[in-house]
């Protein structure tokens, strides 16, 4: 009985844990695309996929779902088992990601065929992902899934996004019972529409994320006063408010802040702003939000419900569809508020608004989650003077804001919380989906406060869930980065990155090497700390 740690190791991206939990039978947690900047290199999958025999999917969001059209073109025709409402997301987030895939494969084929160069395939395709929505289980939360022999799995709102899990697995192997719990994202509290994370109550072993692992959210003003105040200043300038945001779940999420605006007349001065959301795959989320189960619905939002409301949904609100409806939304000088995917402003009708927008000081480019590094949407964020969109360099004049207080992530007080409520402690817990310093800080947090045993490994290391111990602890393998430019400039900061990224190799690896130091002589410790602690008065 062994698990085999793949993605999302010690990078936010990219989830995918492998488990044997008999001999040669093999199944998956998450099986997500990697986003963004990463330090490190992912294994790829041990096993061919046709070996694999199921996936627990912990919820829809690319970085967890977004690689199971792949598995699926590579042979893998198991049974994938998610909540109703995660594959109602997927089908609609999946087939959307094997369009990209396609468009872009299409676009890098017709540059290079101008040199003779190869036809680039894509990753995988809209049939691949219509075909891959066939192999969905739909689970409910709560219920006990006999899925196989010594295999069994539970999943309990993880209050992360409509549909998101925790997923509890029980597993035999020649008489012996190991619990396995996979957190997938924990969620944020008191987030409207979704309910709180709920609590396990035990585990043998905890896979656990880490994306705020080392921060505190900050305690903030609730974000509807916020927001209204960016709306009356951008507004008062003539200009309008350009929103990135996650087609699914964010989106709905600022459709029920504006809402409240609207209908408590917030802004009487400006009521009858128009809302636009430029996005297909929003609008059809937004269709699955309004269709789901109501055990998914916080109590508040079964209320407006209940009393005849659309909790999403108010005057003014208009979607678009196509693509000259979105391009009509720039020549448009009204001040109006665009919600426009993708969050990171990666790709998406997002850069065609950031690059008519951005340029303009009236206007506000408000930012509404997290921004990976080496994003647009981070680059933007961190005040770049201009950036290149599209193929022309942009100035960036407007008012670039953030958002308070809405974070879909638990922060560390959350996830400590949400462990904490455990009944039966596990008994070693495996840290994951959170950049370098979050994974080994958290980690390292759970161990001197809780008295757990933790740690966050490396992509590749096992883990004997029968015996409880390491089979392969791994290096991890730093990513090789091209230099933008030949420039002074930028090689010095490519050298700069590559001295931060060194050192944080280096914290790990001695962090690591101190697990293995359990048992040993009180001496070698002691003397081991000692030049740790001189070390750290000499810097």
């Amino acid at each position: 009985m062994k698990i085999t740690f793949i993605g999302a190791a010690h990078q936010v991206t990219g989830s995918c844990t492998l488990v044997e939990w008999m001999d040669n039978r093999y199944f998956l947690v998450d099986y997500g695309m990697e986003q963004g900047e990463n330090d490190f290199v992912m294994e790829e999958l041990p096993v061919a996929p046709g070996q694999i025999e199921y996936v627990f999917l912990t919820h829809a969001h690319i970085d967890h779902s977004g690689m199971l059209p792949l598995l699926y073109k590579r042979g893998f025709r198991g049974t994938i088992y998610a909540t109703a409402e995660t594959e109602n997301l997927c089908s609609i987030m999946l087939a959307d990601s094997a369009h990209i895939q396609e468009t872009d494969a299409a676009y890098e084929t017709k540059k290079n065929l101008r040199h003779s160069g190869a036809v680039v395939e894509p990753l995988y395709t809209s049939e691949d992902a219509a075909e891959t929505m066939d192999l969905f289980k739909p689970c409910e939360y709560g219920e006990v899934y006999m899925v196989d022999e010594g295999l069994s799995a539970r999943f309990s709102d993880a209050g992360h996004l409509l549909g998101s899990s925790f997923v509890e697995l029980f597993l035999e192997d020649r008489g012996e019972r190991r619990k396995l719990v996979c957190s997938g994202d924990v969620g944020n509290l008191d987030q409207p529409i979704i309910n709180n994370p709920q609590p396990v109550k035990e585990a043998d072993y905890l896979l656990i994320e880490s994306t705020y692992g080392t921060r505190i959210h900050e305690t903030v003003n609730p974000p509807i006063p916020a927001l209204t105040e960016i709306l009356r200043e951008t507004f008062g300038r003539g200009g309008s408010v350009i929103i990135p945001s996650f087609a699914v779940g964010r989106t709905q999420e600022l459709l029920y802040f504006f809402r409240e605006i609207k209908q408590k007349h917030l802004l009487p001065e400006f009521e009858s702003f128009p809302v636009y959301v430029d996005s297909p795959l929003a609008n059809e989320a937004t269709a699955v939000f309004l269709q789901c189960s109501q055990v998914c619905l916080d109590p508040p939002t079964r209320e407006i419900m209940a009393e005849g409301q659309n909790p999403i949904w108010f005057d003014g609100l208009y979607t678009t569809v196509s693509s000259d409806e979105s391009k009509a939304l720039n020549a448009d000088k009204t001040p109006k508020v665009i919600i426009s995917s993708g969050g990171m402003c990666e790709g998406g009708r997002i850069r065609h608004h950031l690059k008519h927008n951005l340029w303009d000081s009236r206007n506000t480019i408000l930012f509404v989650g997290y921004q990976a590094n080496g994003t647009l949407g981070r680059i933007i964020y961190d005040g770049a003077e201009s950036v290149k969109i599209l193929g022309e360099e942009i100035d960036v004049k407007a008012r670039i804001a953030l958002l308070q207080g809405i974070s879909g992530h638990a922060d560390r007080d959350g996830l400590i919380g949400w462990l904490s409520a455990f009944e039966k402690k596990p008994s070693y817990v495996f840290v994951n989906h959170g950049d370098n310093l979050s994974c080994s800080g958290f980690a390292s947090y759970v161990q001197e406060n809780m008295g757990l045993q933790s740690l966050a490994p490396y992509s590749g290391s096992e883990f004997d869930l029968l015996k409880g111990e390491w089979i392969r602890l791994t290096e991890p393998v730093i990513k090789k980065k091209s230099s933008a430019s030949g420039s002074s400039t930028s090689a010095a900061k490519d050298k700069k990155n590559k001295a931060y990224t060194d050192l944080r190799v280096a914290v790990s690896a001695l962090e690591r090497y101190t697990e293995q130091l359990k048992g040993h002589a009180n001496s070698e410790i002691k003397q081991l700390t000692k030049k740790i602690l001189d070390l750290m008065k000499n810097k």
